[in-house]
């Protein structure tokens, strides 16, 4: 396993191991591991406690002092993987650079590298010896990494040493500094906590007693620039970040006089206090002016182009120019995965449905929320800066639940992306509870029922549905359709088909096609619909097709089974990757790494910046590296439109491969890690927080991942039990082999 491969195993092992590190003082952290419990040196962890290596404490092979740490490997495996030893510095320190130093010694290392890691906690930025790490064999030499600091977003730090690869490795008298001064000697640094004034606000827990005046096109102008400052204070302002405030309940307290006032001078006045309410700026020494490399900048044009006095524009300048850069109350990024985390936002779970005040707050908390960190603000049809105003009126008039619900729908399939579902609704009439005993899809642009669970045979494969309960089915897609938000046309499709057989009534009307043949049936409902949804299979993850054809599917694999894959399949001479479902486990980089020659990059991300709300940058590249063992068979990755998320994520990966060939059609177009949001009335849906790209910068939101060759499923190959897309990828690797 060479360096890069273990850095992706490194990365998702640290996130889920639960290490613990109780130490009073920095002089017992045992960097020289002298200090020894049950045979071990004292407060280090080993993990993940890998059966093909032996860790252990050598008292001849040593630096300085009595004790060095071993790893050696101890098997001859196909698959090689990797170990780590670990120790947490539990405190935070100030200062610009923090350090670690230690000696290695290594012997016979191939197939991988020694060296030393350091992460900082919680956002997880890390460095390592990855490119210039230790094989073969050496004699005892210093090594140092290092990483920049910023003591107002770490909270801990990580460090250890890893071995990936066969022979062996020793580590020895460790140090941390931070800018030059030995850690031990340094007084630890606590951050100031959030302040406990915003949870203690309760005045508006009853209701926002906002009344709206009759909204003239100058009042809904007004309400649009409230949103956008409202917004701009929430993610920029020092005092709101603190938590000082609970920023829902100031925009209620300030609303009244706002509706109230008569022009914009009167209008201006208003927000120049309520702005000046929340105190001096201290000046920002560490704000910096967005990069050019930034792939998005912050969108601060309306704030020079909107019509209020060079006052408070020259305000809302200043506050940017000193924004927040402390941890924030309001926005944090998750550690690992780089997207947006909204936190301590309220769900309102019991907002009376006549309350304006609330859904305005949900319009201006959602639409900011995508204004500054939403990585595919840019590929929405409609220019994001124009939903706020058009959305205004819709979420003030909405008089129901019903009409609240719907709207929201609106609002968020306006940014087109697959992943945004409106979740916890109450009154959606159109999500009927019952539904027919029948999977279906779209097909050739007609319904085609693709599996039949009814105890009457009403309906078969390959059947057609054209009405259902007396509808023309163009006719229910056309309604349903603005209500699916999607990347692109094929989810919406898919969605829309999985509800569009549901009902109210115990009996359905359905008419369809069958061997050519008008039918019409009455067809018992279940309230248990989602039995007849696709079902997870959980049989074993790989087969073979023929002696020389291996199958693999994503929905069931384990990564426990890479290495019996790769031993299984490694003379074939080609195999099928069907990801056509979702992953179980992410095995993008394990199994990847038997179909490349070298490392090899596959895509690259953005992050948002909490500190410069609305920048986005590149964060690195994701990379496959080889392993032992190269696979020089030929690869067909299967997808199709249930091809969504992490599914994509995986087909871009392992499209790296030397031989690979991607066939199928357009896949969900909804890739990156997914956030939450709530809204009032307890409403929830999830954004694509991170923006994903292939190496040379193209997209995959909303184009989701073009095959090389299409192929889709025919209403003839359903009527005739086939896999068509199946039998394409066996076609290809045969004539491959010829």
């Amino acid at each position: 396993m060479t360096p890069k491969f273990f850095l992706q195993f490194f990365i998702l092992t640290l996130l889920a191991t639960n290490c613990h590190q109780k130490k009073d003082s920095d002089s017992e952290l045992n960097l020289n591991f002298e200090m020894i419990e049950n045979g071990m040196p004292k407060g280090w962890e080993i993990y993940p406690q890998q059966t093909d290596y032996f860790v252990s404490l050598d008292s001849v092979n040593v630096y300085s002092g009595r004790y060095s740490i071993a790893i050696e490997y101890m098997r001859d495996s196909t698959f090689v993987p990797y170990q780590l030893i670990g120790l947490i510095l539990p405190n935070n320190y100030r200062g610009e650079k923090i350090t670690l130093s230690g000696y290695i010694k290594t012997e016979i290392v191939t197939d991988g590298l020694a060296g030393l890691w350091l992460k900082i906690k919680p956002d997880n930025t890390k460095t390592d010896m990855q490119r210039n790490g230790v094989n073969g064999t050496t004699d005892w030499r210093k090594y140092e990494i290092a990483l920049d600091m910023n003591p107002e977003l770490s909270k801990s730090f990580e460090i250890g040493g890893f071995f990936s690869g066969k022979g062996k490795m020793w580590l020895d008298d460790l140090k941390v500094t931070i800018d030059g001064k030995d850690i031990g000697i340094i007084k630890p640094y606590k951050r100031e906590s959030f302040s406990e004034k915003e949870k203690n606000d309760k005045e508006f827990d009853n209701g926002s007693n906002i009344v709206f005046p009759e909204l003239s096109e100058e009042k809904i102008n007004d309400l649009e620039l409230l949103g956008r400052i409202w917004g701009f204070m929430k993610y920029h302002h020092p005092a709101i970040a603190n938590g000082t405030y609970n920023w829902d309940y100031e925009l209620f307290r300030m609303l009244p006089d706002y509706l109230n006032a008569d022009n914009h001078q009167e209008r201006d006045k208003i927000l120049i206090k309520w702005i000046k309410k929340y105190g001096s700026l201290p000046k920002c020494k560490t704000c910096r002016a967005t990069p050019d490399s930034a792939f998005l900048k912050p969108d601060l044009l309306w704030i020079e182009k909107n019509n209020t006095n060079r006052k408070l524009k020259d305000m809302l300048q200043k506050i940017y120019l000193n924004r927040n850069q402390r941890h924030h109350y309001y926005i944090d990024i998750m550690v690992g995965a780089g997207n947006p985390k909204f936190t301590n936002e309220r769900a309102y779970a019991v907002m009376n449905e006549s309350d304006a005040g609330f859904r305005l707050l949900a319009l201006y908390r959602y639409w900011n929320m995508i204004h500054y960190f939403f990585p595919y603000k840019y590929l929405t049809d409609k220019d994001w800066n124009t939903v706020l105003k058009e959305y205004l009126p819709y979420f003030i008039e909405a008089k129901t639940r019903l009409e609240y619900e719907l709207t929201v729908t609106l609002l968020i399939g306006e940014i087109r992306d697959s992943h945004t579902v409106l979740y916890e609704t109450k009154k959606l009439a159109y999500l009927s509870s019952k539904h027919v005993p029948a999977a279906v899809k779209f097909i050739e642009n007609q319904l085609v029922v693709i599996d039949y669970f009814g105890d009457k045979a009403e309906l078969k494969k390959g059947d057609v549905i054209t009405h259902f309960e007396g509808k023309p089915v163009e006719a229910i897609v056309d309604s349903l359709k603005k209500y699916y938000p999607a990347s692109n046309e094929v989810a919406r499709m898919r969605d829309i088909a999985s509800v569009i057989l549901r009902s109210n009534k115990f009996n359905a009307h359905i008419n369809y096609i069958s061997s050519g043949k008008q039918k019409e049936a009455f067809v018992e409902t279940s309230d248990q619909w989602r039995y007849f949804q696709k079902k997870r299979d959980n049989a074993k993850s790989y087969k073979y097709i023929n002696e020389d054809i291996g199958y693999i599917t994503l929905e069931t694999i384990k990564n426990k089974d890479i290495p019996i894959i790769i031993k299984e399949f490694k003379n074939t001479k080609g195999i099928i990757i069907d990801i056509r479902n979702y992953p179980s486990e992410t095995v993008l980089y394990s199994l990847g790494s038997f179909f490349v020659s070298e490392e090899t990059p596959f895509a690259k991300g953005t992050i948002a910046n909490p500190y410069n709300p609305g920048a986005f940058i590149f964060s690195g590249e994701s990379i496959i590296s080889k392993s032992k063992y190269c696979y020089y068979g030929k690869i067909v990755v299967i997808v199709n439109e249930e091809t969504q998320s992490s599914a994509e994520f995986h087909a871009m990966a392992f499209r790296a491969g030397n031989n690979t060939t991607v066939i199928g059609s357009q896949t969900a177009g909804a890739d990156g890690n997914i956030s939450e949001i709530v809204l009032p009335g307890g409403l929830k849906t999830y954004i694509s927080g991170t923006g994903i790209y292939y190496p040379d910068g193209r997209e995959t939101q909303r184009i989701g991942i073009v095959p090389d060759i299409e192929v889709k499923p025919t209403i003839k190959g359903i009527r005739e039990g086939r896999d068509e897309l199946l039998e394409k990828a066996i076609e290809i690797i045969k004539q491959e082999s010829k």
